[in-house]
């Protein structure tokens, strides 16, 4: 008997290129069914949604140039639709200290991070830019946001990271925000990426983690070349890694930097990502932090206040090959319906983004390349990404925002002021542990190439479909409606302490299909790319009529359940701490 060896990653990922290009051939000749009905339109413009993202660039690559931008979505007024805060850039030069960043722009720039109202009437949105009456002053090198009520007062809070001084900006409930940095103790003078609010000791009261990434100074920018020969923007392996802070939410608005307690043997890494879930079961939620071009973290969550680092054992360190990479942005969800949550992680160009598959009881398996994600992503370097149902079947898709951060030659030779733009992609999954790429027919802005940087997902226009927001990085923000036209039915849900009216995130609402399946949301802001999403959850049911009975596990372990909801409609559910 001949043993064969089995295949190799090199060697599955060439046989996928080939099933690639193979679909590719075929979908060329296909009827193009659809072809005129694009999933995603940009209204960002037809809406007053106006802003333009700003580096600063001046041809010296400064390193944080090329990382931003982010943003949220959030109902910050309370009226039940999704308002937008946009991260701003600005000028970065020698002799400027991290303090200078928060000094007034020279006149005729971008003057810090915007807000923009949603004044959603009749399924037709409007954007109305609301900084100034809301008292918001945050003039950093905007990186990202967070949301979550640090104070739990039923209204959403933000936490902005930058290049430099973060802020956290306490909502009144009138319609303006305060900025309670200091009194808090939540700030950090650091280069911070993403952030995430979550309850990690279930005592009812939002914790925060910040992301850090490398300590770069503007009095000493080396000079990095690509292969061209050209002056490039350099990498992260150059820079001391930063570490990252956990911030016990106190009570009172007071946090305290448990880091060194908590997450014992913690090492400076050069973090982008991270995301809050209960990744081994046991309901207490973990935390998983994408590090650029080291071992990614996971902490799993020891149910005493502190974490035990797991992420070798549990295979999500590095890849399939034992490699690490350069972690981007991240999200996670059940996308294979078994009732746990998977990982996925965006990467450079010349890697593969990566699909992580949880078996149930927190160990993972590489399954990039037998997903369809491998090839696809090769040659592009990923930041944002976001789970999403756009078709409403119950079975989650996936959006990848693209953007390169080393010169792409072509694009220098044509004139290119900015040679770093890529198109975006979207992927559909069809519920067999595959995903395929549906570019194509995803939308204008898909086969636009950008820079583009943070995505956030969710139902802008109220109208039960997810939409999506993209950030770009020195460039316009695009608002992308979905117009899918799906006709299945759905159920969304806004989970709810019962005490504090806040969202409670890390709350699965599952429901129970007649036909015995089951489709599990959890409740959440973070993951993507140093942005924050909408926390309702939408569960897409496909041709299903109802849904038997819906069940809400509650953080903390107290469920709920609710028979026979109606359809079509945002329900407000309420727990009990």
């Amino acid at each position: 008997m001949v043993r064969r060896k089995a295949p190799t990653r090199a060697t599955r990922l060439a046989s996928e290129f080939r099933n690639v290009a193979l679909g590719a051939l075929i979908a060329l000749f296909a009827p193009a069914a659809g072809a005129d009905e694009p999933i995603f339109v940009d209204l960002a413009r037809d809406t007053g949604l106006d802003f333009v993202h700003f580096n600063g660039m001046t041809g010296d690559f400064y390193f944080p140039e090329m990382t931003g931008q982010g943003g949220a979505l959030l109902d910050y007024d309370g009226d039940g639709d999704l308002d937008l805060y946009l991260v701003q850039g600005g000028m970065l030069g020698p002799g400027k200290t991290l303090a200078d960043a928060l000094e007034p722009p020279p006149p005729g720039r971008p003057e810090g991070d915007r807000l923009f109202r949603n004044d959603l009437s009749d399924s037709r949105l409007r954007f109305v830019d609301v900084t100034e009456a809301s008292g918001i002053s945050a003039l950093g090198y905007g990186m990202g946001a967070a949301t979550g009520d640090y104070d739990g007062d039923g209204d959403l809070d933000i936490y902005v990271t930058n290049y430099g001084p973060n802020q956290l900006l306490q909502n009144r409930g009138d319609g303006t925000f305060a900025d309670v940095t200091a009194e808090t103790g939540a700030g950090d003078d650091r280069w911070s990426t993403s952030a995430l609010f979550f309850d990690y000791d279930a005592d009812g009261l939002l914790d925060l983690y910040v992301v850090n990434y490398v300590a770069f100074d503007l009095e000493r920018n080396p000079a990095c070349y690509a292969a061209s020969s050209r002056r490039d923007y350099c990498g992260p392996s150059g820079f001391p890694p930063q570490a990252d802070r956990l911030l016990r939410n106190l009570g009172g608005g007071r946090f305290e930097d448990v880091t060194l307690r908590a997450l014992a043997g913690a090492r400076p890494s050069p973090g982008l990502g991270a995301a809050a879930a209960d990744l081994d079961g046991d309901g207490r939620l973990d935390l998983y932090v994408a590090n650029d071009g080291e071992a990614n973290q996971l902490w799993i969550n020891a149910g005493d206040g502190g974490f035990i680092e797991r992420g070798l054992l549990a295979g999500v360190a590095v890849n399939g090959e034992g490699r690490a990479e350069a972690s981007m942005g991240i999200d996670s969800a059940d996308f294979d319906g078994d009732g746990d949550e998977d990982l996925f992680l965006t990467h450079l160009s010349g890697e593969t983004n990566t699909l992580y598959v949880n078996d149930g009881s927190g160990l993972f398996e590489d399954h990039s390349v037998r997903s369809g994600l491998g090839a696809p992503s090769v040659r592009y370097t990923a930041f944002g990404t976001g789970w999403l149902d756009f078709d409403r079947d119950g079975w989650l898709d996936l959006m990848i925002l693209n953007g390169a951060v080393r010169t792409l030659d072509a694009q220098a030779r044509a004139g290119e002021s900015y040679p770093l733009k890529q198109p975006n992609q979207l992927f559909r999954g069809d519920g067999d542990g595959s995903l395929a790429e549906v570019t194509a027919i995803a939308g204008a802005p898909f086969a636009m190439p950008e820079v583009s940087r943070g995505l956030a997902i969710g139902d802008l226009d109220n109208d039960g479909d997810e939409d999506a927001v993209q950030f770009n990085n020195n460039g316009p923000v695009r608002l992308l409606i979905n117009r899918s036209g799906a006709r299945s039915n759905w159920l969304g849900a806004r989970p709810l302490s019962a005490l504090s009216e806040a969202t409670w995130l890390g709350t699965r609402t599952i429901a129970a299909l007649a036909d015995g399946r089951r489709i599990a949301r959890r409740s959440r802001a973070d993951g993507s790319y140093c942005s924050a999403r909408d926390s309702r959850v939408i569960l897409g049911i496909g041709e299903q009529a109802d849904i038997a009975r819906l069940d809400v596990a509650w953080p903390g372990g107290a469920r709920s359940a609710w028979l026979d909801p109606p359809l079509g409609r945002y329900l407000t559910l309420y727990g009990t701490q």
